[in-house]
């Protein structure tokens, strides 16, 4: 780059995007990276505040800021994400579907400690809608040498740093337990908040029974289910420590896989989760999954849809971050219950 008075640098090659900021109504770049300079936009320069404009000049051992920002989003872009053009010396990743978003921790960090260079995404783990901004990228200097790029490329490897799974459409069987429920001494309450959770993800329930607490019943509903090609088999209730409460040795005896019997999330510490034959979910529900706005639940389900296994070491570290303040107004996922 060479420094020049903008009075001094009609006709030559602008470095970089010239930012123009007028509060309440734009901020955006008035000139960008490229243009050339006329005599008529020295004034415009003048009225941002630039009194002097950096002026491009090849070396090929130091890159540009979009073109750096290029090579950021080559090791940070994956299947269903859309680019936009860098703009400032910046690029942002945008959903085209709706599903689970991930991103390696662990990598991510090791670029971000390299200095001068930078990606922010929003928290991995959650769930995303087609349009939503993913991440954000760029370098910190206006020119950057080529060298800290390729430690950037080492940093991360070959495999990209994001993935955005797609939510797939479950058919899901839904086992309502308790005798208070199969006798009609209350309302089945459970059964309409899961429907409606399952809906946001668009899956619904295609198999429905209310047993009492028969702890056989409840396991030969569940593989009938399975049987006949259920997605994921959800039992509501009964999953306390109580005499009466047997779903979690129902479970078990249905020959499914039990990654975990408990949860350090509040609530729903007495969440259960297993997979039968196939990696098909089969879940234990406590009854705060009912009454509660965000439970456990809301923190596993979007892997459940996705189909990305969910492990015991991943539900462990959900301790930090895992207790639910229980705002009067319910901000989730925009808030840190589950976020370490």
């Amino acid at each position: 780059m060479k420094l020049m008075k903008t009075e001094d640098a009609v006709g030559q090659v602008l470095c970089h995007d010239i930012t123009q900021i007028i509060p309440g109504v734009k901020k955006g770049p008035v000139f960008k990276k490229g243009h050339v300079i006329q005599a008529e936009d020295v004034p415009v320069l003048l009225s941002v505040g630039k009194d002097h404009i950096y002026i491009w000049e090849n070396d090929e051992n130091h890159l540009h800021e979009n073109d750096a920002a290029e090579i950021l989003r080559q090791l940070c872009q994956n299947e269903y994400m859309s680019a936009s053009e860098p703009s400032e010396g910046k690029i942002e990743l945008t959903a085209e579907v709706d599903g689970l978003f991930l991103a390696d921790t662990e990598r991510l960090f090791r670029l971000n400690r390299l200095g001068e260079v930078m990606v922010a995404c929003r928290h991995s783990g959650f769930a995303v809608k087609k349009g939503d901004k993913l991440a954000g990228m760029r370098v910190i200097p206006l020119v950057i040498e080529a060298a800290k790029m390729e430690a950037a490329r080492a940093a991360v490897g070959t495999e990209s740093l994001f993935r955005l799974v797609p939510f797939r459409e479950l058919k899901v069987g839904v086992v309502t337990t308790g005798n208070e429920v199969f006798y009609g001494r209350i309302q089945d309450s459970f059964t309409p908040v899961i429907e409606k959770k399952l809906a946001e993800y668009g899956c619904r329930m295609a198999w429905h029974t209310v047993l009492n607490d028969d702890h056989e019943k409840i396991t030969a509903a569940a593989n009938q289910m399975l049987r006949e090609g259920a997605d994921m088999v959800l039992c509501t209730g009964g999953m306390s420590v109580d005499p009466d409460d047997k779903t979690p040795l129902a479970i078990k005896n249905t020959g499914a896989s039990v990654v975990s019997y408990g949860a350090p999330v509040l609530p729903g510490a007495m969440f259960l989760l297993a997979y039968s034959e196939g990696n098909r979910p089969v879940c234990g529900l406590p009854g705060c999954v009912m009454y509660a706005k965000r439970t456990i639940f809301d923190l596993v389900l979007p892997y459940l849809v996705a189909g990305v296994p969910v492990t015991a070491d991943q539900l462990a570290a959900y301790g930090n971050g895992g207790l639910c303040l229980n705002c009067s107004v319910c901000t989730f996922p925009n808030c840190g219950f589950g976020k370490a």
